[in-house]
């Protein structure tokens, strides 16, 4: 990520974002005590991880959320993404941009649901987690199938080692 000084932007700008998470933030407070919202439990923790990670993922890099992203990313036929305009709309494409920085805003949304609308946080976060588990186990599924492919080519291209080759003591040898 580039310096301020490199970017169309001013810290102002950054700092609008940050002010935005902390009012929200606060605001998630205020309504959780008021509500007297049950505290998330430490065995949840797992689950909103694994959730969050799928929210991140799905704002910041899938194809079915390009349209949030369009307004302030430009992204590119060779998958290079680059922040569109100036100011604000700029600082919000580098977000955009970055599934840890678009993380803790999901963090923030989901545990606000699980806080202020538990009965549909039963719902929603296991659907979430168990997109990122198969997420993963795609993704490793297909690492493996890579890894046991270049294994098998590696293999069907080796010579033939010493004593191995019974065929070529078949050959008539010319005198």
């Amino acid at each position: 990520m580039d310096p301020v000084s490199k970017t169309p932007t001013k810290p102002i700008d950054y700092a609008a974002l940050s002010a935005g998470y902390g009012a929200l933030t606060g605001a998630l407070l205020v309504a959780a005590r008021a509500k007297g919202s049950d505290p998330i439990r430490q065995g949840e923790l797992p689950v909103m991880g694994l959730a969050t990670f799928a929210l991140a993922k799905l704002v910041a890099k899938e194809k079915v959320d390009s349209w949030v992203r369009e307004p302030f990313l430009e992204e590119r036929p060779d998958g290079e993404r680059r922040p569109k305009g100036k100011r604000l709309r700029y600082a919000v494409g580098e977000l955009l941009s970055c599934t840890r920085c678009v993380g803790s805003w999901s963090a923030l949304g989901l545990v606000g649901m699980r806080l202020l609308r538990p009965k549909e946080a039963q719902v929603v976060l296991p659907v979430l987690a168990l997109a990122a588990a198969n997420d993963w186990l795609q993704t490793g599924f297909t690492t493996l199938c890579a890894e046991a492919n270049v294994v098998q080519r590696h293999v069907a291209a080796q010579p033939a080692e010493a004593g191995n080759d019974i065929a070529r003591f078949d050959r008539p040898r010319s005198r």
